[in-house]
């Protein structure tokens, strides 16, 4: 049988979040198929064709699927739902609010945030804040599993040329609607995907500070900008900012932690990151056991230098 993914797009082009599930999807079964739920959304599932590896490109075009309703995306998934072995998608917001809706229709247990797959039944996620990895093997009929994006390899973007086939839309479930949306719009990578991120905690001391430390120092390395719960919490930048176990997990190249003491829900968001270098006025803070380059003193001298040193 085979692989269903529910992809994320802007009804324009497809997020690339998705391109990690399709990675993760082709080691559960061999034929792809991609699911493109959105409203006048015919150039998303042209991209969504050209991704490598997938082997059919399911469009359910409707107004109601227009602004991602996980209502109505859960129900269409759930109509075509047992023709697959797999249903995936990759845990994000998005994911997260569709995949149990899904699950719980299907009456199956779902397997969350998988890291690796060792088997069509078999998976390995991390629990207790990524210090424990679990393997999981379900016997539902119907494996329902969400991906960690940072765990796999994203699929080529292009290079496919998968069939599109034009599904009947279900019609709108009635239990939601869009009111509106707020975003916060930015000339910088998306946190999720950057290759560099720049993150700031409590110890800057205000959103001014964050703003005056920070933005120059990611604007120098071409960075994201994220920030520790507390950072959050405590007003200085709103909560799409936010990264560990209660906000987004990254594994960019390098990671630069300012004024981040390294609490284990922080760490848990960030620790795969493949170079990571932590400033504390804290020898003793708890990032500098996993940071690879870490460097204690005032990050209100130190940042500034390290601009300058940048050019």
């Amino acid at each position: 049988m085979p692989v269903l993914i529910i992809a994320e797009h802007d009804n324009q082009s497809i997020k690339s979040a998705t391109l990690h599930a399709v990675t993760a999807a082709a080691r559960c079964g061999d034929t792809l198929h991609l699911l493109v739920c959105g409203d006048q959304c015919g150039t998303a599932a042209q991209a969504a064709a050209a991704i490598a590896g997938i082997a059919q490109v399911l469009v359910a075009d409707a107004p109601h699927f227009g602004h991602g309703l996980a209502e109505n995306l859960a129900a269409q998934v759930l109509a075509i739902g047992p023709g697959y072995s797999h249903i995936v998608a990759t845990a994000t917001a998005a994911g997260k609010n569709v995949l149990p809706r899904v699950a719980a229709g299907l009456d199956v247990a779902q397997v969350s945030e998988i890291t690796n797959v060792l088997a069509a039944d078999t998976f390995e996620r991390p629990i207790y804040a990524g210090n424990v990895v679990a393997t999981v093997r379900s016997s539902d009929a119907i494996k329902v599993v969400s991906v960690r994006a940072t765990a796999f390899e994203a699929a080529a973007a292009d290079g496919g040329s998968a069939e599109i086939v034009t599904l009947e839309a279900v019609a709108d479930s009635g239990l939601s609607r869009f009111v509106s949306r707020q975003t916060t719009s930015s000339d910088r990578p998306e946190l999720a995907s950057a290759r560099i991120v720049v993150s700031g905690g409590r110890g800057l001391g205000s959103g001014e500070h964050y703003a005056q430390l920070l933005e120059p120092l990611a604007d120098r390395l071409h960075a994201a900008l994220g920030a520790s719960r507390a950072a959050v919490d405590a007003g200085y930048v709103p909560n799409d900012y936010q990264i560990g176990q209660t906000g987004k997990v990254v594994a960019p190249d390098l990671y630069i932690a300012v004024g981040i003491s390294g609490a284990i829900q922080h760490l848990a968001g960030m620790k795969d990151s493949k170079v990571i270098v932590a400033l504390n006025k804290d020898a003793d803070a708890p990032i500098f056991s996993v940071a690879d380059y870490g460097i204690v003193g005032d990050l209100f001298e130190l940042v500034p230098q390290l601009v300058e040193q940048l050019g």
